[in-house]
């Protein structure tokens, strides 16, 4: 991965951080308006899954200069979501309500290379959670 995919991601990424709530409250939002059959694999508090969304991406996006590290744990974390009943085509899913919450949450911070930088972190961490993903 290219450092400057790495810089684009973490430096927005930090734009995020200050409304983490609002944006993990949004990004369920726009999950469950794509596919609302996906309610479904949520069965707990949705503000505390919003909080543990936001802690994820922030874990995953400071280990991205560590790839070594951040696999293994991707890979414990797809077999978990394997195990909620999570499959290939919802990361498609997840991977468009992520982009769209960032235009909402970023605004014209989400340039266009901004957006290739995160579609490109979120397929490999995709596709590392879940190999027959198409993302």
């Amino acid at each position: 991965m290219e450092q400057q995919t790495i810089t684009l991601v973490q430096e927005s990424w930090a734009k995020v951080l200050p409304i983490s709530a609002t944006a993990g409250t949004l990004f369920y939002t726009n999950l469950f308006e794509a596919d609302p059959s996906l309610k479904a694999l949520f069965k707990g508090d949705m503000a505390q899954q919003a909080a543990k969304l936001m802690q994820m991406i922030s874990a995953a996006v400071g280990k991205l200069n560590d790839l070594g590290s951040l696999v293994p744990v991707l890979q414990q974390l797809g077999q978990r979501h394997a195990g909620y009943g999570v499959v290939a085509a919802h990361y498609d899913t997840v991977g468009a309500s992520l982009l769209k919450t960032l235009e909402q949450g970023l605004g014209p911070a989400f340039t266009p290379e901004t957006q290739q930088a995160w579609a490109s972190v979120y397929g490999l961490i995709a596709s590392v959670m879940n190999p027959e993903t198409t993302a």
